[in-house]
């Protein structure tokens, strides 16, 4: 093997997943002896770990590739890796588009990162897609925030949406061992973090891979399981999880949340679209009336909960009245943040072969039309934090104004106030909301630290 390159870029494209997985290959450059350089062009190893939820992602991988291919004519001894999900669809495909690559990486071979670029260096063109068992990871991550971390606790997903590539590119459900999970969290509590989310592209199937049955008969190493078992982690103050899938959000899980307090009142539940054939024709296996109940009973148990979720229009075949429908539920439930897209269609999905697509036309329409009332009703809710005082968590400067910190509500509410970095960062404030906007809030810090690092 040739001795180590020295500096490495990753550019990260897509979802929480994705930039897990960018900080565990980064643990993995920098047990290699390779530093981190923000400038692409100063790097020997670039890679891009990519997504393929939506073309214009996809697209724009390749035109970061194009110029990385064409200095690698002049630096021979650049190396050049794509990983992630346009990886697994495309596989060797990619080697003939972009054959100035050196290793093409599907998701599920994240943790295998030394392994496959040594045979890189040994002069091997690598494609690594092949399904496989995720090795337990036992990698240092290097990790963007040193106040909130991100933990995997299933990768995966045997949904079967029919508009999605998710299950085709990231592989069937694995769930992380309890023991592996806790065990990562009470490092993180040690080394200072304050908050983790727990990751999986359909969290609430966590644990239904492995084994274990109560006396009961319920299955056991659920989700709601899994909250308990990491809840007394010392050091770490926050838990979140993202992201739920409606088939299979419980009352139990809903109400472990309400008794847990360290498990904030933040739920991402995406609904896709708020019409019944829609959702039936997406496979997504629950109506519309289901969602609204699941929403009904979180409010139940947290009067204050902030729910976001994740919206498709122009799906095929939707028509008028039925976009009406997603409308209307969004007015009536009133989501704190809500992820938009128009339908993209997807290489290897059901709905990309349909003959009713909709025209670019209807689907930019109909997509302004919600972002509208999303902005509407972000600024509705946010009116009620107007005068509060809320529990900020600071996890770094304000960019845009270094006198200012920021950090987030429980609420998940990006929040700003004035205060020095180097003596808040990861503690939580009290913070009296001077200012409210449709997703941040600007406030006064009231007392010194409620927590201390």
């Amino acid at each position: 093997m040739s001795p180590s390159p020295r500096q490495y870029h990753i550019t990260t494209f897509g979802c929480q997943m994705n930039k897990a997985d960018s900080e565990r290959m980064a643990g993995i450059l920098e047990t290699m002896g390779l530093t981190w350089t923000e400038d692409p062009n100063d790097a020997n190893v670039v890679l891009y770990n990519t997504c393929t939820i939506r073309d214009n992602a996809e697209q724009k991988v390749y035109s970061y590739l194009g110029r990385q291919a064409k200095r690698k004519h002049e630096q021979p001894n650049l190396t050049l890796i794509v990983a992630g999900c346009v990886a697994q669809q495309e596989g060797e495909a990619l080697l003939r588009r972009v054959p100035e690559l050196d290793l093409v990486m599907g998701p599920q071979h994240a943790n295998r990162l030394q392994d496959l670029l040594e045979q890189v260096f040994a002069g091997n063109q690598v494609v690594a897609t092949e399904a496989i068992h995720i090795m337990e990871d036992i990698t240092k991550p290097r990790r963007d925030s040193q106040v909130t971390a991100w933990v995997n606790v299933i990768y995966g997903c045997n949904e079967r949406c029919t508009y999605c590539v998710v299950p085709g590119v990231r592989g069937v459900e694995q769930s992380r061992p309890p023991e592996a999970i806790r065990a990562e969290m009470v490092q993180l509590g040690q080394q200072g973090f304050r908050e983790v989310t727990l990751l999986g592209q359909n969290i609430d199937a966590y644990g239904r891979d492995l084994p274990g049955i109560t006396p009961e008969g319920r299955r056991q190493n659920t989700l709601t399981d899994l909250l308990y078992a990491v809840h007394d982690v010392p050091g770490i103050e926050r838990l979140r999880f993202a992201t739920s899938h409606p088939r299979y959000f419980t009352e139990r899980l809903i109400q472990a949340c309400a008794e847990l307090p360290k498990v904030c009142e933040h739920f991402h539940i995406p609904f896709q679209s708020g019409d019944n054939d829609v959702l039936k024709a997406m496979a997504r296996g629950y109506t519309q009336e289901k969602y609204r109940r699941i929403i009904d009973l979180v409010r139940q148990y947290m009067p204050d909960a902030a729910i976001s979720a994740d919206a498709i229009v122009g799906f095929p075949g939707e028509t008028e009245e039925q976009f009406q429908n997603t409308l209307e539920l969004v007015a009536d439930i009133g989501f704190d943040q809500l992820n938009t897209a128009a339908y993209s269609p997807r290489p290897n999905t059901p709905a990309a072969l349909w003959d009713n697509q909709l025209s670019e036309e209807i689907k930019s329409d109909r997509l302004q039309r919600l972002n509208h009332l999303v902005n509407q009703q972000a600024a509705l809710r946010s009116q009620r934090y107007q005068n509060r005082v809320e529990e900020v968590l600071v996890e770094d400067r304000n960019p845009k104004n270094p006198a200012q910190v920021m950090g987030r509500t429980r609420g998940n509410r990006l929040t700003f106030f004035e205060g020095d970095i180097n003596a808040l960062r990861g503690q939580i404030i009290a913070v009296r909301i001077t200012e409210v906007r449709p997703f941040s809030l600007t406030g006064i810090p009231l007392v010194a630290a409620m927590a201390t690092l």
